[in-house]
């Protein structure tokens, strides 16, 4: 047995010991660079850090595998914040709403190169659906080569779920017309004329948001509702059936109108009368259908106890220390 002189039986080797100080030392600083160029949480960014020994590549490696197993457990939050985006190029175009759960997110530089990548995929490729938008070439922020592949890097970089909702995408006979009101509502319009005019009834279906084109496009479901609501408050008048009928039929021709979109008072409108068909007609202009997302629309938000997600936070943190 080979001994190095003055060491003892059971005594460290020098080797064993060179190596127990020579672990580099977490910093602060160390702690900030990482979080600053991952966004990950402070303590993931010290874990990560102390496994790689001080070893800033080798730790993004190892949070970027610790973040993508956290998108799983993200996925069963609810994402009613996010943005809609969109990406339209003569008459070939396409309109996104990509989710997250909160509204700090939604500012996130990340989030929104994702969103706008995913609109421009959508108009280049045409997928058949949210499963196949998921599996097309992107690479972002060091994630891919997929967009799946990067909404899960997304996930555990900002530490928030973030889902696909929906998109609808346009080729044809028709131009199209888009316009975003900031990043939480926007407009496809699909129009034979004038582009400048058609720009500005998108403007207007972002303000006014009409059920559908024309009277006869609202869905029944939404004509029977207010029939239904109109014959409650009609029958209250006390008149003669064959006089409810008509104030029945007066309530349901006047909410047609309001929600229809020829029929609506056009928003710019110098006389404060003009409908949108006649605005429309005046310029030569023929809109033949339109799409409208705002975010979150439908979608039931979860009403937080803040301070209690912030103790648990607390507690989750000290337990894993």
């Amino acid at each position: 047995m080979i001994m190095f002189a003055g060491a003892r039986m059971g005594e460290p080797q020098p080797s064993q010991s060179t190596e127990k100080h020579t672990m580099a030392a977490i910093t602060a600083k160390m702690v900030s660079e990482l979080r600053a160029k991952t966004d990950a949480p402070m303590m993931e960014c010290k874990k990560a850090l102390t496994e790689a020994d001080g070893d800033m590549g080798r730790a993004e490696e190892i949070l970027r595998v610790k973040l993508g197993n956290k998108a799983g457990k993200a996925a069963a939050r609810i994402t009613a914040e996010g943005v809609v985006a969109s990406a339209v190029n003569g008459n070939v175009g396409a309109l996104i709403e990509i989710n997250c759960e909160t509204d700090f997110v939604t500012k996130n530089d990340s989030f929104m190169a994702m969103a706008k990548s995913c609109a421009e995929l959508i108009a280049a490729n045409n997928p058949a659906d949210i499963e196949a938008l998921g599996a097309l070439p992107l690479s972002q922020d060091g994630f891919g080569p997929t967009v799946e592949d990067v909404r899960k890097g997304l996930i555990g970089k900002i530490g928030e779920n973030m889902s696909f909702r929906r998109f609808k995408r346009w080729e044809g006979a028709s131009s199209l017309a888009a316009y975003l009101h900031g990043t939480r509502i926007g407009v496809v319009v699909e129009f034979d004329g004038d582009a400048t005019a058609a720009k500005d009834v998108a403007m207007h279906i972002a303000a006014m948001k009409p059920a559908a084109l024309s009277g006869a496009d609202v869905p029944a479901e939404l004509v029977e509702k207010e029939r239904k609501i109109a014959a409650e408050k009609a029958a209250e008048s006390g008149k003669p059936a064959e006089i409810v009928a008509k104030m029945v039929e007066g309530s349901v021709q006047k909410f047609l109108k309001e929600v229809s979109l020829l029929d609506q008072v056009f928003v710019k409108a110098a006389d404060g009368k003009q409908t949108v068909g006649a605005y429309l007609k005046s310029t030569g202009t023929t809109v033949k259908g339109f799409t409208l997302y705002v975010v979150g629309e439908g979608i039931e938000k979860k009403q937080d106890d803040f301070a209690a997600e912030v103790a648990a936070q607390v507690a989750a943190a000290k337990a894993g220390a």
